[in-house]
């Protein structure tokens, strides 16, 4: 049977207090929903492979699309990637927030099974105290939007287990009130040359511009979302 903690999200007794019990599990291969400053996410071990195959299927989620990791520092998420110039910039503005990054993936998760494009990965640090607890006790996690693939991410605890059950062993919930974010604008760097927007969030690709271009690294864009 699943457990189910609600948190006050700004309270760090309550934080701490979910933060164990989630990373236990994660720790375990097992999944668990958990809020990010932007949506409630479902994460798993990224270095697991049973793991991720309980991720994408309990999601539904096709394999075409890899699952993005977060990290509970940039150095950290940077580390998992061959990050370019442009992307060390970005992060040092963007991150904690709401900008993924999708890069050539480095030789410490060359073997990670985050689904079929085995040569990028997407990473991210989020700006939520609870998350990132969360990750300081596991390490990177492979986190994407709790929702059965192609339908809205769940907001509340009724949505949240009426669409997952007991495919998740430990549900963090936000006490009170449902989730209201958006997205994280998710930017392909894996060649600066023909860079991306993959999918448009709070970050728009004016204010990547603006701070690339600050420090001479306008990049190169190719066909991009409105």
């Amino acid at each position: 049977m699943s457990e189910i903690l609600e948190v006050d999200l700004f309270n760090s007794r309550h934080v701490l207090r979910a933060a164990r019990p989630a990373a236990a599990a994660l720790s375990e291969g097992l999944l668990v929903v958990l809020p990010t400053e932007t949506v409630y996410g479902i994460a798993c071990r990224p270095d697991d492979a049973a793991a991720t195959a309980r991720l994408f299927d309990a999601k539904r989620r096709p394999r075409g699309l890899n699952l993005p990791v977060l990290a509970a520092t940039a150095d950290e998420a940077l580390a998992l990637a061959d990050p370019p110039e442009e992307a060390a910039v970005l992060a040092a503005t963007f991150w904690p927030g709401p900008l993924t990054i999708v890069l050539r993936r480095s030789a410490a998760t060359a073997t990670w099974d985050l689904g079929d494009e085995g040569e990028t990965i997407g990473v991210r640090v989020p700006d939520l105290p609870l998350t990132r607890a969360v990750l300081e006790r596991t390490g990177p996690l492979g986190v994407t939007s709790a929702n059965l693939s192609g339908e809205p991410p769940a907001s509340d605890r009724a949505a949240l287990v009426e669409t997952f059950g007991d495919a998740v062993a430990v549900y963090v919930v936000a006490k009170d009130e449902p989730l209201s974010g958006a997205p994280s604008t998710v930017l392909d760097l894996s060649d600066p040359a023909n860079a991306r927007i993959l999918r448009q969030g709070d970050v728009s690709r004016e204010r990547i511009d603006e701070v690339l271009a600050s420090r001479g690294r306008l990049p190169q864009w190719v066909d991009s979302p409105p």
